[in-house]
């Protein structure tokens, strides 16, 4: 199988490069669908279990994947179960076929099936703008909140990661490839990504 991640900053555009590319390769795409199957499996609101996943490991010691998990703090516990199931997911994913996942630290979860792991990033200013054409009509944060969501969120990201492994999140020695679409046509940069891909992978 051929399977590729996209770890991703907030408001980058990491989600439309990784659904681009899978569409250009024909693989299955992965993002959101993996909250909505955790939820159902566990009869939890999405909201709740994608806050979890990325809020709930600050009950929880930072510890390498694999080792026994042993908390006593209710929510940690939740968080564990919670990323029991994803971890368990994803492999199952994995191992259908040719595939992009988004986010969930898949890149760590999957690093035994050799995945080709991209980090999209991109300066503040993009990521501002971004956000604001991508935001609901009922939203009207200031510049100054948005950044401290953007900032947040990556935070959480990065902690979802630490719990897993001592690789950080963003740093580019855990990726193959890092893409910065401070003010780049995605169109175009993903068509580049998935001729690198079609490389990447035939060259294995």
């Amino acid at each position: 199988m051929n399977i590729i991640t996209i770890s991703r900053e907030f408001g980058s555009g990491g989600r439309e490069v990784g659904k681009r590319i899978a569409d250009i390769l024909g693989y299955a795409y992965y993002d959101r669908e993996i909250i909505t199957a955790i939820a159902e499996k566990h009869d939890f609101n999405e909201n709740y279990v994608e806050s979890m996943l990325e809020n709930g490991f600050s009950f929880c010691m930072p510890i390498t994947y694999g080792r026994t998990f042993s908390y006593s703090d209710v929510g940690g516990q939740q968080a564990i179960q919670l990323l029991s199931t994803q971890c368990r997911m994803l492999r199952e994913i994995a191992s259908k076929g040719n595939c992009v996942i988004v986010g969930r630290s898949a890149n760590i979860i999957l690093e035994d099936m050799n995945p080709l792991n991209i980090f999209v990033h991109a300066d503040i200013e993009s990521k501002l703008r971004r956000c604001r054409e991508r935001a609901p009509e009922n939203e009207n944060l200031k510049d100054s909140e948005l950044r401290r969501k953007i900032k947040q969120i990556d935070s959480n990201r990065a902690k979802h990661q630490r719990f897993l492994s001592e690789k950080k999140w963003g740093d580019k020695e855990g990726y193959h490839l890092c893409v910065n679409t401070s003010g780049a046509d995605i169109k175009a940069i993903s068509s580049i990504i998935a001729e690198y891909a079609k490389g990447y992978f035939e060259s294995k």
